[in-house]
């Protein structure tokens, strides 16, 4: 087990061994921890290894230049990454006109999209956040990777029940979650990935040669052109908006695989949103509701063999309790990973 405040100490050396400003390292550290407290090792720790692999690669900037290069009283874009400056600049606007929205392009991963809609709960605000993502994912009867897992996180506060947090991906698992299952040398059920032909495999590696992803729903069937449209949807948020990279054209977020031939944009893209609920009723007013809403629903008659009905946020906030207490549990392959590369930047880790 590894405490919480180590690990971000660890990952915060480590980003500015290789050349990230203290803020910068410290931002990134605050996310990938926040990952694994909250039960998503997905896009926590083991991500060390994609970020260190892409900037070996080149392809990581670790010296962004962030900025703001058109802007209007409630909008923003935001060009050279920048999570927590869009976030924030999205709530600085919400604020001021009721909401504000940023999009965001010549990025890369940024970690767990929910880090950023919760920021802006201790506003009173509805936080919004969705990003395009390398394309791994197939859109419904297809067999090219045109798609990101391409993630939504949505949070709302409430007045005494905890907020409300949705954060999911339009994927039926997570790119890292396949990463977590092959350093677990585990299976995956079928309907998570097909083959380079498309047929249905339940072997995490399979994206290695050629295999894609399926959207929500896993097929036509079950609902898959639902989630292919969610995911498309993202994708033109994440892109258009900002002129960022669209579909097959994003670059990927693993050094394993080529960045496309063909830039239709500039980097991956990201769309935030910010509203104030006050305005639309009194803050108090809304949250109390919210917690009507939360209470009828956590109300509802569990299905057979489930004690209790879950709330969005209820899993990651246990997770986080109980996480932080006692300790965060890496993948044994993962631990392996973090200490070659500490090993290569002459710093140590455990």
């Amino acid at each position: 087990m590894y405490d919480h405040i180590y690990l971000h100490k660890f990952t915060t050396d480590l980003f500015m061994r290789i050349g990230c400003s203290r803020s910068d390292a410290e931002a990134v550290a605050s996310v990938l921890v926040a990952a694994e407290l909250r039960g998503h090792s997905s896009h926590g720790m083991l991500r060390i290894k994609d970020y260190y692999e892409l900037w070996k690669a080149g392809r990581a900037n670790v010296k962004p230049d962030v900025k703001v290069v058109h802007e209007t009283p409630s909008t923003a874009v935001v060009d050279g990454g920048g999570g927590f400056m869009s976030m924030k600049l999205a709530i600085e606007k919400a604020s001021v006109t009721g909401t504000g929205w940023v999009a965001t392009r010549n990025s890369n991963h940024f970690g767990i999209a929910g880090y950023y809609a919760m920021m802006a709960l201790e506003h009173d605000m509805v936080g919004i956040c969705v990003t395009n993502g390398n394309p791994l994912v197939v859109p419904t009867w297809s067999i090219s990777r045109y798609l990101g897992t391409n993630p939504l996180a949505v949070a709302i506060p409430a007045l005494d029940e905890p907020p409300f947090v949705a954060d999911f991906a339009t994927t039926p698992i997570a790119r890292g979650k396949l990463a977590v299952a092959e350093k677990k040398g585990e299976k995956v059920p079928l309907g998570y990935v097909q083959d380079a032909d498309g047929n249905p495999s339940d072997d995490p590696t399979i994206l290695r040669r050629g295999g894609g992803m399926l959207t929500l729903g896993g097929d036509q069937v079950h609902g898959s052109h639902k989630g292919y449209c969610m995911a498309a949807v993202i994708d033109i948020f994440s892109s258009l908006f900002s002129g960022a990279n669209f579909g097959p054209f994003v670059p990927p977020s693993v050094a394993y695989l080529p960045v496309p031939e063909t830039q239709v944009g500039e980097g991956t893209g990201h769309f935030f949103g910010a509203m104030r609920v006050d305005a639309f009723r009194p803050a108090d007013e809304f949250k109390a509701s919210m917690d009507e809403w939360i209470k009828t629903f956590r109300n509802a008659t569990p299905s057979k063999g489930e004690s209790r009905v879950l709330i969005p946020g209820d899993p990651e906030r246990e997770a986080e309790e109980i996480n932080s207490r006692s300790g965060i549990k890496l993948v044994p392959a993962v631990i392996d990973d973090l200490k070659t590369i500490a090993g290569e930047l002459g710093i140590k880790f455990g």
